[in-house]
């Protein structure tokens, strides 16, 4: 059989449109003489839909797609779609999450997902009834299992200590399937692919048939789906690879033999790649065109507008300079020469004056007391005004800079810094923010070799330097990385070799940062515990330290 992977990028709710787009790959399939294609899946509604499956419209608009498909497929050819249907048994929750072949102007089958993931972002469980049953199908001389996403995922535990009641894919194997479908809209994050290519070639080794698995691809708010779809021999090796972070269409004999390929990862290559394309579809899905930032002359701006010129071209870019009486001429001159060197539009739109008036405004309030972080935050939120005002009046989509390090710990400054539509890099370590930055480097020298070298300041008070009130960042994110990746206690840091006083006062900043990051917006997703859906804790709490 002659399969063809479709790895569309997909917009939710957008119906016409994933509708054209599905149309158009089925057309370029059967053109390729393919026998089946596959798509990922939910690719009609967009994934995820979160509440919008509420609305009964939605619902409806999303199964009036699937009886159009049915009407268009041209003859001699499988589709296979992923959707929503209604649960029309008398039980459960109201609706399913499918993946129906159709052929020849028929819907010959529809299989429910059975997994239903509710670990890290996902929350399946609260909007879909799990399949009560799995049943496999022929087609053009096979037997056919579709095995939707997390259906795969009993043959590992996708979360420490998670282990599914039931697997889908040998059900489908004991029922004699001897090809094995997989539409999956598998998130991103960095080291991913390695995992989804080892369980995907454990199946096949296990069952001695092949595996197709095709994989969403694009960005979907704070969500990053990365393609790569697969397919696998009958002995379990990888036979076909898709392309990484852009559509694609690969056809896959079943039959024929194929060299075995490897995956070949290099996490700062595809954490780039990410978020080029999560910026890229985040605007595009959201209806606008440019974006704009503070230039600081540091690294973590640098960082972030050296990605934005990638995504939306230096065209659409625009820059603020906003210096204040703290703000050296070194880091001026950088933010220049890399604006520069980007090609961007820098602006520069000094901030002394408004910050004298406030301080002036605010001096019977403050009569009698010490300068200290109060008035470092106020020229942080003068600039993020300005920047926001700028925002409203030219429709940019305002860029927040902050890495996860300033995140995890607080320092950062709430209706200052944090101001922004999407942030782009608060998903990065400071230190992975250092070596993404030297990566890019290596290919053009985009970010001017002193922003990398300095050390990193705020410059909101005299000779400031981040480490006046971090650790170090190599001990920093050290720390970091056990707690919030790892998920380790205190005693579980510590007996990795950190000092208790110091690992103490990392977790007591990123607790007490808490309410700060329920304000942030969006982080894009590319480590395996982000902030946001993915890391959920309460505000009001007394800090843990165990």
């Amino acid at each position: 059989m002659l399969v063809a992977m479709a790895q569309v990028n997909t917009t939710v709710g957008d119906f016409e449109g994933n509708f054209r787009k599905v149309m158009d790959y089925v057309e370029r399939a059967a053109a390729g003489g393919a026998d089946l294609v596959v798509f990922p899946e939910m690719c009609l509604c967009g994934y995820p839909p979160l509440d919008l499956l509420d609305y009964e419209p939605f619902v409806d608009e999303n199964l009036k797609q699937v009886r159009r498909i049915q009407r268009a497929v041209p003859g001699g050819i499988g589709v296979v779609v992923g959707y929503m249907d209604r649960n029309r048994s008398q039980a459960g929750k109201s609706l399913l999450n499918v993946a129906s072949l159709i052929a020849d102007g028929e819907l010959l089958h529809t299989q429910a997902k059975t997994l239903l993931p509710t670990y890290d972002v996902f929350d399946e469980a609260r909007y879909f009834e799990p399949a009560a049953e799995r049943k496999v199908v022929q087609l053009a001389g096979r037997r056919v299992g579709i095995a939707i996403c997390e259906d795969l995922w009993w043959e590992s535990e996708p979360q420490p200590g998670l282990r599914y009641p039931i697997d889908p894919v040998r059900e489908l194997l004991d029922q004699g399937a001897d090809l094995i479908i997989a539409p999956s809209a598998s998130p991103f994050y960095a080291g991913k692919l390695r995992i989804r290519s080892a369980l995907v070639r454990r199946i096949g080794r296990a069952s001695g048939v092949p595996v197709v698995y095709t994989n969403l691809v694009g960005g979907n708010d704070n969500l990053i789906f990365d393609g790569r779809s697969l397919a696998t021999a009958p002995d379990g090796s990888l036979i076909c690879l898709a392309k990484a972070f852009e559509e694609d269409l690969v056809f896959v004999d079943t039959e024929a033999s194929a060299e075995a390929i490897e995956t070949g990862e290099d996490k700062y290559s595809e954490i780039e790649q990410a978020l080029v394309l999560g910026l890229r579809d985040y605007l595009g899905k959201c209806g606008l065109k440019r974006v704009s930032l503070g230039l600081s002359g540091g690294i973590d701006s640098a960082l972030v507008a050296a990605l934005a010129v990638s995504a939306v071209g230096a065209e659409n870019v625009t820059a603020f300079s906003m210096p204040s009486r703290y703000s050296s001429q070194g880091s001026r001159d950088d933010a220049r020469e890399l604006a520069d060197r980007l090609g961007i539009r820098l602006v520069t739109v000094p901030i002394e004056g408004v910050f004298s008036s406030f301080l002036q405004a605010l001096e019977p309030v403050l009569a009698g007391t010490e300068a200290d972080v109060t008035e470092e935050n106020i020229q942080a939120r003068i600039r993020g005004t300005l920047l926001m005002a700028h925002s409203n009046k030219f429709a940019t989509l305002l860029l927040a800079t902050g890495n996860k390090s300033e995140l995890a710990t607080g320092y950062c400054t709430l209706y200052g810094d944090m101001n922004g539509g999407l942030a782009v890099i608060g998903d990065l370590l400071k230190t992975e923010v250092y070596e993404l930055a030297r990566r890019i480097n290596r290919r053009a020298p985009m970010i001017p070799q002193a922003i990398i070298d300095k050390p990193p300041s705020a410059e909101l008070r005299p000779d400031q330097t981040d480490q006046d009130s971090l650790p170090d960042y190599d001990t920093l994110d050290r720390v970091l990385g056990l707690y919030l990746l790892e998920n380790l206690t205190l005693n579980e840091i510590v007996a990795r070799g950190i000092d208790r006083d110091l690992a103490g006062r990392v977790l007591r900043m990123v607790g007490r940062a808490e309410y700060k990051r329920r304000q942030a917006p969006p982080v894009l997703k590319v480590s395996a515990r982000a902030f946001g859906t993915g890391r959920r804790m309460p505000i009001a709490r007394r800090i843990f330290e165990a």
